[in-house]
């Protein structure tokens, strides 16, 4: 672990002041041609169970909704086939139509036959058939987020680089090819200059900013840039049960993928050019969000209890589906709670950094705010937290209060692996099938 890495015992006390305290007088003469952009990763983009496809109940939508300005909100679509490159929810129902709750023993065959056919249509009309056109927009989309990529992805990465790189040319399992590459067409391919030049997320939001005002063209051509990155500079520590930490070339498009969590002093280099480049946008408000602590996601599942009494670590993540009774620390893949903590502790740095710029925009009298993501989850972290009568926990740590409607579900939502049986959800809620997305209820939490 590097020295950099400032390990705590407890977690990083959230921000309950988007102002952080700092007042901003606010300029809003005239009316900003666009309400609401968005910049980010997969959860700016809507994914969620696998796949991108629902992007009309991604968080940043549902604000468009309620603000009543959905109708003019631009975002791309991926209608076929449950969307890219795998919608888990779709196929687990389409089993459940064809073979019930339960697949019998002698059904598998014909299930594993279906599965694979429904891959390689699915890869099929993405590749080569209908979804392989990019559909055209009207303007440079709204919704600029892309699943999987990171601080630097939003720096430099377009949709023309994006497609230079496609880098699945063969699969024995059919799946979506380069589904990145296509989502991320879908998204950018609009955002060009008048020479055709294609821009990065944080130009196409310049562009919009420069638009104006609808009466005369002048002052902020955006009335609020929402800015949601960073959690893929450490989640695929969860996705992989390994610990890369970052190194030479974390700042390279080409090479930082040997990386899956960058130190501390590596993220604030990063973050330093994305606050840059946000001063460089003509935006009424802007509204910076912090990183989740990954290490809660359900796609590590924490087994053979906590490592000590008190603590919200378990000894060990593995993969969800392993029990606590068949892990074997010898053969399968896991994180270590020390690993666990590292990771949060650099998230929480990453996060102190974030606060710091936003700290800094609204003592330059730039209306600057904090959404603490990272306080939201940890306040409905089931297994670390909330299920735990031992667990010490931090003097401003309470559960995070659930709308009516959501308490009012049973069993109520949650940050567990999603799980039904004939009943309906038995546990979960708040993640989607993937165990790392959220599902609808958790995005409009975000979104409130």
């Amino acid at each position: 672990m590097p020295d950099t890495v400032r390990v705590t015992r407890t977690p990083r006390q959230p921000e309950t002041r988007s102002d952080i305290g700092i007042e901003v007088t606010v300029d809003a003469t005239g009316t900003p041609t666009n309400r609401l952009v968005a910049v980010g990763d997969s959860l700016t983009h809507g994914f969620q169970s696998g796949a991108i496809y629902n992007t009309d109940i991604s968080f940043p939508a549902i604000i468009a909704s309620e603000l009543g300005s959905y109708p003019q909100f631009r975002h791309p679509q991926y209608p076929g086939f449950g969307g890219i490159p795998l919608n888990i929810e779709l196929l687990v129902r389409d089993l459940e139509d064809r073979f019930g709750d339960e697949v019998s023993w002698w059904e598998l065959p014909s299930a594993a036959f279906h599965i694979r056919q429904h891959l390689a249509e699915a890869e099929h009309w993405w590749d080569s058939g209908p979804g392989a056109a990019t559909p055209p927009m009207t303007g440079i989309s709204h919704n600029l987020g892309v699943y999987g990529w990171d601080v630097r992805d939003i720096l430099s990465r377009t949709a023309d680089s994006s497609k230079a790189e496609d880098r699945v040319p063969f699969q024995v399992v059919p799946l979506v090819r380069n589904a990145d590459v296509i989502a991320a067409k879908r998204a950018l391919d609009s955002a060009r200059d008048n020479v055709g030049r294609a821009f990065t997320p944080l130009e196409a939001a310049r562009a919009l900013g420069e638009q104006g005002s609808v009466e005369d063209g002048s002052g902020d051509g955006i009335e609020t840039l929402l800015v949601t990155i960073g959690a893929n500079n450490a989640l695929g520590t969860v996705i992989g049960l390994c610990v890369r930490w970052s190194g030479d070339g974390y700042d390279d498009l080409k090479t930082k993928g040997a990386y899956d969590v960058w130190r501390p002093e590596h993220f604030e280099s990063e973050f330093a050019l994305v606050a840059d480049a946000v001063r460089q946008i003509r935006a009424r408000h802007v509204i910076f969000a912090t990183v989740p602590h990954v290490t809660i996601v359900p796609v590590a599942r924490g087994v053979k209890g906590k490592v000590e009494k008190g603590s919200r670590y378990f000894k060990y993540y593995t993969r969800p589906w392993i029990a606590d009774d068949d892990f074997d620390p010898e053969s399968d893949e896991h994180l270590t709670a020390d690993d666990a903590r590292a990771i949060d502790s650099a998230i929480d740095q990453y996060n102190d950094v974030i606060a710091g710029h936003v700290r800094a925009g609204r003592e330059e009298g730039r209306d600057w705010r904090l959404l603490d993501l990272a306080g939201l989850l940890d306040r409905l972290a089931a297994r670390r937290f909330l299920e735990d009568p031992d667990v010490r926990l931090p003097d401003w740590w309470e559960p995070y209060e659930l709308p009516d409607a959501l308490k009012a579900l049973r069993p109520a939502p949650d940050s567990r692996f999603f799980a039904s049986d004939s009943n309906g959800r038995a546990t979960g809620g708040l993640f989607s099938l993937d165990g790392i997305h959220p599902t609808t209820i958790a995005y409009g939490l975000m979104a409130q």
